[in-house]
């Protein structure tokens, strides 16, 4: 064993591995606050940091063809030391605002570590822009990554600011919101149908085509939320608006399903719809999916849904081989799933995704070569150019040697080294009986067809637009 691999019966729960020093893979295909803030229709981010915190945003911005909906202000060294961080903040804002060729009808404003440090007065900045650009709402959001290890996560708070700039409305009690999703919920869900079917309206920011759409979400009376990084956005709405929640979990089990829409069905007052044609349907999905993968084995990690314990037993019920678990952390709602697998299946691997150790351990074989290539080069003389760079493997030794693995979500596909694999991220959408059929169809194709790994994990944001 290592410190960045165990099994299911070795395993401390809910945290398998100790934190420290973290590498970072080369699978980008789960979202970042750039992504989730380009989800309010006819807004604009501003970031303020300094220039190497840029470089990641901006290319995020620039690979899903939205720099016209960015903007930056760098930080220098003299801004620190001379104390004039709100004038830069201000004045630069102003200064984006009156140079761009369109109005925009919100401004995501995102701060960065150096103003807590240095103690900067926010909401004098926020005061005097919303005094010069009455008709922009504004709304802080924050890039600081020394909050990952403390308190509140970025993506718990990015979340709640999301819904910041919603005011006080009356109630439409027809309306419905689903928050905290980044990416749409599948129309086909029993979820869906099931709200629209009781004769509401089902609003989530994918129904807005515009940003009155969005602030006329805050006339729900009830928020629906299956992302647990969502719940903290639904406690802030409930105290600031009064908006009542209602937390269905994510899950692959089908008695814990049944069980969220019953209470979904008290909600709406209506009668819970009998989803027996449903129930089956993922049934013999999962038995095709059975049928056609066999015996191989499947490699999961926690990109692809936050429930990543309730996916995985899911699976070993119905005889799918899994192997190995990707995973740094699991919920605390997970625990009854982990005692089930730890008991049927102790020896399943549990790895990190973030451990260092990891970038020699499994599919980073590329990155050892590049490394012993690089070690080994000669040393290049101005305007001297170098022989392009031989096409490494993608896969690793195991797949490489005849032994087919299929992974689910781009991390257990990178370290696992294989280009048959899901492509999703945070359940891609799919909720549900018809969530779980859809997904298993997505297994079938993968299984069945090979893609471009190298090229398809360095796109950043799943089911964002991307120009690469």
């Amino acid at each position: 064993m290592t410190s960045a691999k165990t099994t299911v019966a070795e395993a401390h729960f809910p945290a398998p591995f100790r934190e420290g020093l973290e590498y970072s893979s080369l699978a980008r295909g789960t979202w970042n606050i750039v992504h989730t803030g380009m989800l309010i229709p006819e807004s604009h981010q501003i970031f303020v940091c300094a220039l190497g915190c840029l470089r990641g945003v901006v290319l995020t911005a620039a690979e899903m063809n939205a720099l016209d909906r960015y903007s930056s202000i760098q930080i220098r060294e003299e801004n620190v030391l001379d104390g004039g961080m709100e004038d830069l903040m201000i004045e630069g804002v102003s200064d984006i605002i009156h140079k761009l060729n369109y109005q925009p009808k919100a401004i995501l404003l995102f701060i960065s570590c150096q103003h807590f440090f240095l103690a900067y007065d926010q909401k004098l900045v926020f005061s005097v822009l919303r005094e010069r650009f009455p008709e922009i709402r504004f709304t802080d959001c924050y890039m600081i990554p020394t909050l990952r290890k403390s308190g509140m996560t970025p993506d718990q708070k990015m979340r709640i600011q999301m819904y910041s700039m919603w005011e006080p409305r009356p109630f439409d009690s027809k309306k419905v919101n689903l928050i905290g999703s980044n990416l749409q919920t599948s129309p086909s869900s029993e979820l869906v149908r099931m709200v629209e079917d009781a004769g509401y309206e089902f609003w989530d920011l994918y129904r807005c085509k515009n940003f009155e759409d969005y602030l006329c979400m805050a006339e729900a009376p009830l928020n629906l939320v299956y992302e647990p990084a969502a719940l903290m956005a639904a406690e802030e709405l409930k105290k600031r608006l009064g908006q009542e929640y209602l937390y269905l979990s994510f899950s692959y089990g089908f008695s814990e399903l049944e069980e969220n829409y019953g209470r979904l069905a008290e909600k709406l007052h209506i009668e819970k719809p009998d989803f027996t044609a449903d129930r089956e349907r993922a049934v013999r999905a999962i038995k095709h999916a059975g049928d056609v993968i066999g015996e191989t084995p499947i490699a999961v990690d926690y990109t692809f849904t936050f429930r990543i314990l309730s996916f995985a037993r899911m699976l070993l019920e119905n005889g799918f081989r899994v192997t190995e678990i990707y995973a740094d952390a699991f919920l605390p709602e997970d625990r009854e799933n982990f005692e089930w697998i730890r008991a049927n299946y102790p020896d399943i691997a549990v790895s990190s995704t973030n451990r260092p150790a990891m970038r020699f351990l499994h599919g980073s074989r590329r990155d050892r070569e590049a490394d012993s290539r690089l070690s080994k080069a000669p040393q290049e003389t101005p305007g001297q150019s170098r022989e392009p760079e031989p096409h490494t493997q993608y896969a690793h030794e195991p797949e490489k040697s005849g032994q087919k693995i299929l992974a689910i979500g781009q991390k257990a596909a990178y370290f696992a080294g294989t280009d048959y694999f899901v492509n999703a991220a945070e359940s891609g959408g799919y909720y549900g009986f018809d969530g779980i059929a859809q997904i298993m169809e997505l297994m079938e194709d993968a299984f069945l067809h090979a893609k471009d790994g190298r090229t398809v994990i360095q796109r950043k944001g799943y089911g964002c637009e991307s120009c690469l």
